[in-house]
């Protein structure tokens, strides 16, 4: 059975897939998490078709479907690049999708489907211009403006990580392939490992955070990490000149980045003054599979349409 407008979203994670149904408004219907089959990309292809169709059958109708991925489709060979799920690299995953659904599908990189959703839905409501930043295990980030996300002639629009991070020299060699990026500072495995090499014992990055307020190894890394991510995110202002900026990912939950990075922000940002936001995100880890969801676009709400392809096709 066909429901004119249901949306099917899916988040295709290094350890689970998250699948959602979407009703027109954005209510989700149906939901569920699965873990992703590792280093098996026949089996990850399996697993989403299993996925859509299970969502689909809780709802009680068929949608569209978009997926969020790690990497993004090539233009240039049609193959995915970029993943750290490396299974998936070099393989035609949308096409191979497509095929085993037997409809189109549109997909897009993780950190794309975060910036839509917040930019739809979440923090970035009504701005002009969002970019969204995920700060976990890796970095990354997704442009999106008017509510159409944005990906560029080379798919790489948003790829914040694998600039190198501002006024460090330190060459610290980037699974990439280049030195410093801004990912080996401002990832959460980066914050756990300069505690670390500071003189901490072996903490996650959650934990020295928690401590900031009484010890004064993690006070002296998260003076470092705020100081970094406003220089960072001082390049996508004079750039890209956004109205908000929303975080996610674990290093997301830090408060106090939401009062330090403002304050510091200003001294690498060619500007007299800064009305651009720092936000935190509204959808939390759901916020790949909601933006993978509007992917597609709505009957009655047009300007939420993407362009035929989308980003990455």
């Amino acid at each position: 059975m066909s429901r004119t407008g249901l949306r099917v979203g899916i988040d295709l994670g290094g350890t689970k897939i998250e699948g959602a149904m979407l009703d027109p408004s954005g209510r989700v219907l149906a939901r569920k998490r699965v873990p992703t089959p590792a280093g098996d990309y026949e089996g990850t292809v399996r697993a989403v078709v299993e996925l859509v169709r299970e969502v689909e059958a809780r709802a009680g109708g068929q949608g569209t479907v978009g997926i969020g991925t790690p990497g993004a489709i090539s233009p240039f060979s049609g193959l995915l690049r970029n993943s750290n799920s490396v299974a998936l690299n070099g393989r035609p995953l949308d096409r191979d999708l497509e095929t085993a659904l037997g409809r189109p599908v549109r997909l897009a990189n993780d950190a794309d489907c975060f910036a839509l959703a917040e930019a739809v839905t979440g923090a970035g409501v009504g701005a002009g211009t969002v970019f969204g930043v995920i700060l976990g295990t890796g970095v990354g980030g997704g442009v999106v403006i008017g509510e159409m996300p944005q990906a560029g002639p080379n798919r790489i629009t948003g790829e914040w990580g694998h600039n190198p991070q501002p006024g460090e020299m330190g060459k610290r060699a980037c699974y990439c392939g280049r030195t410093d990026c801004v990912e080996l500072y401002l990832s959460g495995p980066a914050v756990a490992g300069e505690y670390r090499r500071s003189g901490g014992m072996e903490l996650t990055a959650e934990q020295v955070m928690d401590r900031i307020g009484g010890d004064a190894i993690a006070a002296g890394v998260f003076d470092r990490y705020a100081t970094r991510l406003a220089r960072a995110l001082a390049v996508v202002v004079n750039i890209l000149d956004p109205d908000v900026v929303v975080l996610g990912g674990g290093m997301s939950n830090v408060d106090h980045l939401y009062e330090e990075v403002p304050k510091r922000w200003g001294r690498w940002i060619f500007s007299d003054g800064v009305a651009t936001r720092l936000a935190r995100n509204r959808h939390g880890d759901s916020g790949g599979v909601v933006g993978a969801a509007w992917l597609w676009p709505v009957h009655d709400q047009g300007s939420r349409a993407m362009p035929a392809g989308g980003p990455g096709r």
